[in-house]
Parts: C-alpha cells; structure tokens; sequence
C-alpha cells in the first residue's frame, strides 16, 4: 500500500498564490511518476500537472501553464504544485496521484475568491 496525503489548500484572492504539498508512504512505495489532478463541484476531475520522478520531464494543462509549477523532493518523498496568479475558475479539490498506480491522496480543497 502507498498513502499519499496532501496539504496546503485553503481560501486565497484571485491572483493570489498557494503552495500544495504531496507526501508518499508506504512499504510498496517505489519511484512513481507523479502528478496533479482538480475536481470542480459538478465536473469531472482533470489533470493538471505531471511530473517523472527525476524531475526532468514536467507536463500541465494548457489552463494553468505559465502560472502553476510542479516539482519534487525525492529525498522527502514530496511532490509540490505552487500556484500563482490563483483564477476563481482554479476553484476545486485538488488530488495527487501516483501515475499508472491505483493510488490516489484524499484531496485538498481550494477556494480562489473574486
């Protein structure tokens, strides 16, 4: 079993930043590629950033390039998203998920105001 539990989600300004932490545990924990995925109230859940575990390849969404970067920290096992420049429509539960695994985090809400 892995457990990823993320952090950091809360209620923000548009135009204002966020920083989301992914933490991975596990005894079957292994070097996953890792990405990022939102769930708007309502929509189906989208994909928002990957990134490899050595970190040298990293994918977004055409939504959020040029305002969100992912990166990692593999000797902590953690993987972040910071988001700046925070649009209301960011609005949603943001979940981290360890690519081609079953495994999925319980999610972190974030609320982008107007």
């Amino acid at each position: 079993q892995v457990q990823l539990v993320e952090s950091g989600g809360g209620l923000v300004q548009a135009g204002g930043s966020l920083r989301l932490s992914c933490a991975a545990s596990g005894p079957t924990y292994r070097r996953y590629d890792m990405g990022w995925f939102r769930q708007a109230a309502g929509k189906e859940r989208e994909f928002v950033a990957s990134i490899s575990w050595s970190g040298d390849n990293t994918d977004y969404a055409n939504a959020v390039k040029g305002r969100f970067a992912i990166s990692n920290d593999n000797a902590k096992n953690t993987v972040y998203l910071q988001m700046n420049s925070l649009k209301p429509e960011d609005t949603a539960v943001y979940y981290c998920h360890s690519l081609g695994s079953p495994y999925w985090g319980q999610g972190t809400q974030v609320a982008v105001s107007s």
